[in-house]
């Protein structure tokens, strides 16, 4: 007979072979050319991070966008920029999109291009020759001439703040041609040139007058040009009563040096609107941003605004699925998650790390499901107690405050074995560059491994994998029992509570993106 110790039967399914390495050279699966381009578009911002320069990754983007199909690849862009609420990236693939299917082009540029913001990166990134043209082209110059040519008045204002390129320099590349003479004034005097003061539009008038004579009501103009100006007390009071909930959050600091806060009113009506649901959701914002608010608040900042903030994360996250059974969510904590969501950039870097955004997703599930087990994990499984009753914000805080080592994505799913443990879901947030568990030889990954033998237990057992860092590869391989999904935004909760109640299979997050209609 043979060996029994070598041709024992072996228990459970056979592991897929590893397909790839991942960023550390340890096994792991890769994507599909969609899915790929799916992780990318809601996670990449071109910053740099811990295993990638910003050229590598802007390489990569370029390969998995030629890789899919025009059609997949203009349902990204309009994926990333509607529901990711991305804003580099979406402006990227619409470049190539630009150039590898015109007709798609025209189709996907206005659900895109939804801001003159938008429209001026999308014109650097043509411009700098890295998506295949320096160029504009015929069809991606008349559609930035019509954008031109249709926005309303507000939308130029707000379009005209920045640089490289400037909207100034934008008109000058493309020549839009005026349908009226008020019009015709605008571009002249946003390019520098002589014009009809009494064309301008009426907000443009009133904040030409009050720069020069001070006097007057606060001009309704975008906030940065109000910036220029040498305001009152009073002044920055009005601005802050009739700022948007996003401007708002991003100037308290501002508006506490001007005295804002010192009249009670005003206090009131700023933590009113920060804390105001429809506000919220029309802003579109990443929970993250209110933790970056929260974090960076001065000190002497009303308390009723810090406590309107951690109401607004609350608030926020309204939409984590709440899951019937046992659910345990495990942040990566190692030191590769403390590189910064938008990567290192001069003057632009974001204060909020992966491992803060994988904080407050544990932290947001433990809130919603009550018994929710929160495992942070580097080398091990880290030891720390979280208080559900806390706001969210602060058990985010306390996770964050975990700066680890290695990565070992197989550390907690070894934990529940361990323990016997056969959870309903379990939930990972992480970038997937597990190495300290890497096998030599054999198949499949060790996460993998461990999670198989949770299966056994419990065959109804679900694993997600949040990917918040676009390198490619999962430790786990999409099937019927794991979803790998990716992004910052609110959305990945909508797909998690698909995916967990049994409405949606594996592959749901990429057929999302291909019943968008171009």
């Amino acid at each position: 007979m043979a060996n029994k110790s070598v041709f024992a039967s072996m228990k459970g399914r056979l592991l897929p072979n590893a397909t790839a390495k991942n960023a550390h050279g340890a096994p792991a699966y890769a994507y599909s050319d969609a899915h790929a381009l799916a992780q990318v578009a809601v996670t990449g911002t071109f910053g740099g991070m811990f295993y990638q320069s910003p050229q590598e990754e802007l390489e990569y983007v370029l390969d998995v966008a030629e890789a899919v199909e025009p059609k997949f690849l203009a349902q990204a862009a309009i994926y990333a920029r509607q529901s990711g609420y991305m804003k580099d990236m979406p402006a990227v693939l619409l470049a190539v999109l630009a150039r590898r299917d015109p007709v798609l082009f025209r189709a996907a540029f206005g659900r895109v291009i939804e801001n003159g913001k938008m429209l001026r990166t999308f014109v650097q990134v043509i411009r700098s020759g890295q998506t295949g043209r320096k160029s504009l082209g015929s069809a991606p110059k008349a559609m930035v001439q019509n954008w031109l040519i249709t926005a309303s008045d507000r939308a130029l204002l707000y379009a005209n703040i920045g640089n490289d390129p400037s909207l100034a320099d934008v008109i000058k590349m493309v020549h839009p041609k005026p349908a009226s003479a008020e019009r015709e004034a605008l571009f002249a005097w946003i390019v520098g040139r002589p014009c009809n003061l009494a064309r301008l539009p009426r907000t443009l008038q009133d904040w030409i007058a009050f720069r020069e004579t001070g006097k007057g009501p606060v001009p309704d103009v975008p906030f940065q040009m109000l910036t220029q100006l040498d305001l009152s007390p009073q002044h920055w009071a009005r601005i802050a009563r009739k700022g948007t909930w996003q401007m708002v959050r991003q100037n308290l600091n501002t508006f506490q040096r001007h005295g804002v806060f010192e009249v009670a009113k005003n206090v009131d009506h700023v933590a009113k609107l920060l804390r105001d649901p429809r506000a919220i959701a029309k802003a579109r914002a990443f929970p993250y941003q209110l933790m970056v608010a929260a974090q960076n608040v001065a000190g002497d900042v009303p308390r009723d605004i810090v406590e309107a903030l951690h109401d607004a994360m609350e608030i926020a996250v309204l939409n984590v699925p709440q899951v019937s059974g046992q659910v345990v969510v495990c942040p990566d904590v190692s030191g590769s998650m403390t590189w910064a969501v938008t990567g290192y950039r001069p003057g632009a870097t974001s204060a909020v790390r992966h491992m803060d955004v994988a904080a407050l997703v544990a932290a947001s599930f433990q809130r919603v499901n009550r018994g929710c087990q929160v495992l942070p994990f580097d080398f091990d499984v880290r030891d720390v107690r979280l208080e559900p009753r806390d706001t969210i914000l602060t058990n985010a805080e306390r996770l964050a405050a975990l700066a680890g080592g290695g990565t070992n994505c197989s550390a907690p799913l070894a934990w529940l074995n361990k323990r016997g443990r056969a959870p309903d879901l379990v939930v990972f947030v992480s970038d997937n560059q597990s190495w300290v568990d890497a096998r030599n030889g054999g198949q499949g990954t060790a996460m993998l491994k461990e999670w198989e033998v949770i299966k056994r237990r419990n065959p109804k057992a679900k694993l997600v994998c949040i990917d918040i860092a676009p390198y490619g590869t999962t430790q786990a391989q999409t099937r019927s029992d794991v979803l790998n999904v990716g992004g910052f935004s609110d959305a990945v909760f909508d797909q998690i509570a698909a995916f967990a109640s049994g409405q949606t299979g594996p592959d749901h997050w990429v057929g999302e993106i291909e019943k968008i209609d171009v």
